[in-house]
């Protein structure tokens, strides 16, 4: 039997491919995949199975594999059938991640006095950059904070003034029409058309102001308008202008 392949990947953790499992168990592959879909893929105590695309020599249609961390693939192995190859390949594999996972360890440890002190230097500096970058970010969280518990609210087209200060391609109508298509604001017409909808109110997003009209020669009537609260300011600038967020925004007087 070959060496068992583990990989690193980007956030550290080793992981198997479904391949080498085909291989080492001595079954096809989409016998694999099948057996993780049916039996792992939602086993949501060992963390979602991830999944890539490899491209084939030549060309053709990409193999889609799954990537296994050690509890997965050992999960994975219990539903394989227990021939003698698999109990030989279920060692193999076992052995492969504690080896790769000692190696890893070996060379994170520093062997001198000059590496020991460079992994203090480097540990220090990735410390203090931390710092740096939360206390950059604790006023810009104390500014999102004070717009979201302000109980000033603007009107939508004051909202769509912001939003186009930002960047957003928007005005008052056109970000009306968003909102009524995202399910924010009521669809239908009739009265209650541009209304916050239920979702919203629960959300938090949007009050409703109450005035009195009266039309010349007409009757008294209630007007009804839809106002954005400091909460629904800081999400709707969050959701559209994502990039920019919201901490250059004021909060209206």
């Amino acid at each position: 039997m070959s060496a068992v392949e583990i990989a690193q990947v980007d956030d550290g953790s080793l992981v198997v491919s479904s391949e080498t499992i085909a291989a080492g168990a001595g079954v096809e592959h989409r016998a694999v995949l099948q057996l993780i879909g049916n039996n792992i893929a939602d086993f949501e105590e060992f963390g979602a199975v991830a999944f890539q695309m490899r491209p084939l020599p030549g060309g053709g249609n990409p193999v889609r594999i799954a990537l296994l961390n050690e509890p997965q693939a050992t999960l994975l192995m219990t539903f394989q059938r227990n021939t003698s190859q698999v109990r030989e390949f279920k060692k193999a594999l076992v052995k492969a991640f504690f080896e790769m996972a000692r190696q890893i360890a070996d060379m994170s440890v520093p062997r001198t006095l000059p590496d020991a002190l460079r992994a203090y230097a480097a540990e220090v500096e990735a410390h203090e950059a931390l710092k740096a970058q939360h206390a950059l970010e604790a006023p810009k969280v104390h500014f999102a904070d004070s717009v979201a518990a302000s109980k000033t609210t603007i009107l939508v087209r004051e909202l769509a003034t912001i939003l186009r200060s930002k960047g957003v391609q928007t005005g008052e109508r056109r970000l009306f029409e968003t909102l009524r298509q995202e399910g924010y604001l009521i669809r239908r017409r009739g009265i209650d058309r541009n209304m916050p909808t239920q979702k919203s109110m629960e959300l938090g997003l949007f009050e409703i102001a109450e005035g009195v009209g009266q039309p010349a020669g007409g009757d008294t009537h209630i007007r009804k308008t839809t106002r954005v609260t400091g909460k629904g300011q800081v999400y709707f600038i969050n959701r559209y202008a994502p990039r920019d967020g919201l901490f250059e925004v004021e909060v209206a007087s």
